[in-house]
């Protein structure tokens, strides 16, 4: 997993790739359109979401029109520029679910997600329903909430999950990832490598006291989450 996905394409083995751009684009478009998604990644994962369309056009060196014509709408920008992130979190989910170590698969879906909420402040807002009619996220959150629910169920099975951790405690526990975003991405990825260390500890069956019964969470209430000023 990138430390910084917002700003490398998925590389790894298995893992999707992000769309290409259109074909038939001359050279010169295409290098354009490809300065305009670096710069938009950039700032987003710095910044957020609400990054100003002239703001990502001038660090891109274009013209604001000819950002229009690569990317019509503010929400196609960053559908486009996200595309990779959402390439990558469903390749970790699918990679999860054919590890056959289900723990295995369990831990690596849940530092791969943790480090790139902590590493990008973009990404929260991006996929999580700020933008409903850019791409289909309803969908989307419907099968991750599925995968993870079938993650939970085969790490359980194993016994190496505890039996009371449910399935909205993947939610809870982005909640509380989402607290140690905003300072430099080197800080912010160190503090979540160490909470998802300790809370990993935790989900292990065994040698933990009973816990209250689950919030009643699911990925819908991330997008309400602020991304910074």
């Amino acid at each position: 997993m990138p430390a910084q996905p917002s700003r490398k394409r998925p590389s790894a083995a298995g893992e999707a790739s992000a769309p290409a751009a259109p074909a038939g684009l001359r050279a010169d478009a295409r290098h354009n359109r490809d300065r305009i998604l670096e710069a938009a990644r950039e700032a987003y994962a710095a910044q957020g979401i609400d990054v100003p369309v002239t703001t990502i056009a001038r660090r891109a060196g274009v013209g604001v029109a000819t950002l229009y014509r690569r990317f019509p709408t503010r929400a196609a920008l960053v559908t486009e520029a996200f595309s990779e992130q959402l390439a990558v979190c469903v390749a970790a989910l699918d990679s999860a679910l054919r590890d056959p170590d289900p723990w295995r698969g369990f831990c690596s879906l849940i530092e791969k997600v943790c480090a790139m909420q902590a590493t990008d402040r973009g990404f929260t807002a991006a996929f999580l329903s700020r933008f409903p009619d850019a791409v289909d996220l309803d969908g989307e959150r419907v099968r991750a909430e599925e995968g993870i629910a079938r993650l939970v169920r085969r790490a359980q099975e194993s016994g190496q999950l505890r039996a009371d951790f449910d399935p909205s405690d993947v939610t809870l526990l982005l909640l509380a990832n989402n607290g140690v975003a905003g300072d430099s991405p080197e800080i912010s990825a160190a503090a979540s490598r160490r909470l998802t260390g300790y809370l990993l500890q935790s989900f292990r069956a065994g040698h933990a006291a009973p816990l209250p019964p689950p919030a009643p969470l699911d990925l819908n209430r991330i997008h309400r989450l602020p991304t910074g000023p």
